[in-house]
């Protein structure tokens, strides 16, 4: 079994927000001014290292016991902008979505019925005391939501073949003062970066185009939780989408050709012009795409 120190970022995407230090009271605030300005800030890969290291005892520890005092860190137009882990609130909501996806034989040998009733009671006990709390990392296994492109256009993509080891996801490395996150190790990049008022813009106008053309669905229903999800954060806040994991099954060849914000934007561009043709083949295409990785989860 490799160690903990050489795993890579799972194959997960992240849809990240970045909210400047103004959107935060006291002493919140201070906490992360302080922060921003250490010489290096961690990685996604400093992120998972930790996580996992909970895994390994046994019982495992599915949601850590203190809350995360780390995040990510970047600058907009001079403003230092950060997005919190919050690794245990994560932990909590992922627990929650593995109890409703899992059949209960493998969820009980994955984690013992003790183990996740005493953090869902803790969820519960902590949720009483923050109501509003809302996490700044979505997480998709396996696949980049289709809604998610929706806040982007192809113009906001970055690819990179190959990107310098051990940087932070959007703007501090080691260093502190490197560029965008570069996979960690070496590996390729592929995100989209945005302000919030055009990421809610975007979203606001696909959501208008979709229920005027189509019944509700899968997609709908993606872009009215993330719009709600987007509505708890300052106007001035920036929006990443970040490939993560995922580009450790996807060849460099096939993330050269990845547009798929491009896909999104024109299938909702032809049912707004009442092409459904074209919309038919810009979204299958997107699918089919997406297929295959998650085709990739269940291979031998």
């Amino acid at each position: 079994m490799p160690a903990v120190s050489s795993v890579h970022v799972p194959y997960a995407s992240y849809l990240r927000v970045y909210e400047p230090l103004g959107a935060f009271p006291e002493p919140e605030r201070g906490h992360w001014a302080r922060y921003a300005k250490r010489d290096r800030t961690p990685s996604a890969q400093d992120e998972l290292r930790r996580s996992l290291a909970d895994l390994l005892p046994t019982p495992p520890v599915p949601v850590p016991v203190h809350e995360s005092g780390d995040a990510f860190v970047t600058e907009v137009d001079g403003v230092v902008c950060v997005c919190p882990w919050r690794t245990r609130l994560r932990g909590w909501l992922a627990l929650e979505e593995l109890t409703e996806t899992l059949p209960a034989p493998l969820l009980d040998a994955v984690l013992p019925p003790v183990v996740r009733f005493q953090a869902t009671s803790d969820y519960e006990h902590w949720r009483d005391r923050n109501p509003d709390a809302r996490p700044w990392i979505r997480t998709a296994l396996w696949q980049v939501p289709p809604g998610w492109f929706a806040l982007f256009s192809d113009e906001e993509r970055l690819y990179e073949k190959e990107g310098p080891a051990e940087e932070g996801p959007a703007g501090k490395g080691p260093a502190g003062k490197g560029p965008a996150e570069k996979g960690g190790d070496g590996a390729p990049v592929l995100r989209y970066r945005t302000p919030m008022v055009q990421a809610r813009r975007r979203l606001a106008r696909a959501l208008k185009t979709l229920r005027e053309t189509l019944d509700d669905g899968p997609m709908v229903e993606g872009l009215i939780e993330v719009g709600r999800w987007l509505e708890e954060f300052h106007p001035r806040s920036l929006v990443e989408l970040d490939y993560g994991g995922l580009v450790h099954v996807i060849s460099r060849e096939q993330l050269a050709d990845d547009h798929s914000a491009a896909d999104v934007a024109a299938a909702v561009a032809a049912l707004r012009d009442g092409d459904g043709e074209a919309a038919g083949i810009a979204y299958g295409r997107l699918m089919e795409r997406w297929r295959a990785v998650r085709d990739r989860q269940f291979a031998s």
